[in-house]
Protein backbone atom coordinates (compact mmCIF):
# COMPACT_ATOMS: atom_id res chain seq x y z
CA UNK A 1 0.00 0.00 0.00
CA UNK A 2 1.45 3.51 -0.79
CA UNK A 3 1.22 6.31 1.14
CA UNK A 4 -1.31 9.18 0.52
CA UNK A 5 -3.94 6.46 -1.05
CA UNK A 6 -7.01 6.16 0.50
CA UNK A 7 -8.34 2.57 1.32
CA UNK A 8 -11.39 1.77 2.63
CA UNK A 9 -11.53 -1.44 4.97
CA UNK A 10 -14.66 -3.49 6.08
CA UNK A 11 -14.80 -3.78 9.50
CA UNK A 12 -14.27 -7.34 9.22
CA UNK A 13 -11.08 -6.58 7.21
CA UNK A 14 -9.87 -4.71 10.39
CA UNK A 15 -10.54 -7.18 12.62
CA UNK A 16 -8.60 -9.84 10.65
CA UNK A 17 -5.61 -7.53 10.31
CA UNK A 18 -5.52 -6.18 14.12
CA UNK A 19 -5.44 -10.07 15.46
CA UNK A 20 -2.76 -10.33 12.40
CA UNK A 21 -0.63 -8.23 13.98
CA UNK A 22 -1.34 -8.95 17.50
CA UNK A 23 -0.74 -12.87 16.29
CA UNK A 24 2.79 -11.85 15.21
CA UNK A 25 3.71 -10.05 18.14
CA UNK A 26 2.55 -12.62 20.57
CA UNK A 27 4.82 -15.03 19.25
CA UNK A 28 8.00 -13.39 18.70
CA UNK A 29 7.51 -11.91 22.26
CA UNK A 30 10.02 -13.32 24.75
CA UNK A 31 9.77 -10.13 27.28
CA UNK A 32 9.03 -10.65 30.94
CA UNK A 33 7.40 -8.63 33.08
CA UNK A 34 8.42 -8.36 37.11
CA UNK A 35 6.11 -6.61 39.45
CA UNK A 36 7.08 -4.65 42.22
CA UNK A 37 6.11 -6.07 46.08
CA UNK A 38 3.80 -2.69 46.57
CA UNK A 39 2.38 -3.53 42.91
CA UNK A 40 1.64 -7.55 44.02
CA UNK A 41 0.11 -6.03 46.98
CA UNK A 42 -2.25 -4.04 45.06
CA UNK A 43 -3.22 -6.14 42.86
CA UNK A 44 -3.81 -8.62 46.04
CA UNK A 45 -5.94 -6.30 47.68
CA UNK A 46 -8.31 -5.53 44.51
CA UNK A 47 -9.48 -8.88 44.67
CA UNK A 48 -10.57 -8.53 48.20
CA UNK A 49 -13.97 -6.93 49.07
CA UNK A 50 -13.76 -2.93 49.96
CA UNK A 51 -16.18 -3.34 52.26
CA UNK A 52 -18.80 -5.79 53.94
CA UNK A 53 -22.01 -4.45 52.11
CA UNK A 54 -24.34 -5.59 55.37
CA UNK A 55 -21.90 -3.64 58.05
CA UNK A 56 -22.62 -0.54 56.30
CA UNK A 57 -26.37 -1.16 56.50
CA UNK A 58 -25.92 -2.01 59.74
CA UNK A 59 -24.38 1.19 60.49
CA UNK A 60 -26.99 3.35 58.02
CA UNK A 61 -29.25 2.45 60.19
CA UNK A 62 -28.11 2.85 63.79
CA UNK A 63 -26.94 6.34 62.67
CA UNK A 64 -30.44 7.11 61.52
CA UNK A 65 -31.48 5.71 64.77
CA UNK A 66 -29.36 7.80 66.62
CA UNK A 67 -27.79 4.60 68.33
CA UNK A 68 -24.20 4.38 66.84
CA UNK A 69 -21.60 5.24 68.42
CA UNK A 70 -17.96 6.23 68.16
CA UNK A 71 -15.35 4.46 70.09
CA UNK A 72 -12.10 6.84 69.79
CA UNK A 73 -9.48 5.02 71.54
CA UNK A 74 -10.37 1.64 68.77
CA UNK A 75 -9.90 4.24 65.87
CA UNK A 76 -6.86 5.64 67.51
CA UNK A 77 -5.07 1.94 67.75
CA UNK A 78 -6.38 1.31 64.28
CA UNK A 79 -4.80 4.20 62.58
CA UNK A 80 -1.41 3.86 64.84
CA UNK A 81 -1.52 -0.32 63.57
CA UNK A 82 -2.21 1.28 59.92
CA UNK A 83 0.74 3.68 59.82
CA UNK A 84 2.81 0.86 61.69
CA UNK A 85 2.39 -0.93 58.93
CA UNK A 86 2.91 2.01 56.40
CA UNK A 87 6.14 2.83 57.75
CA UNK A 88 7.47 -0.86 58.01
CA UNK A 89 6.20 -1.80 53.99
CA UNK A 90 8.74 1.40 53.13
CA UNK A 91 11.50 0.10 54.75
CA UNK A 92 11.50 -3.29 53.39
CA UNK A 93 10.84 -1.88 49.82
Amino acid sequence: MKIGQPTKLTNSQLVKETRGASAKKTESASDEVELSSLASQLAASESEAPFDADQVSEIKLAIAEGKFSINAGVIADRLIVSARELINSRHQA
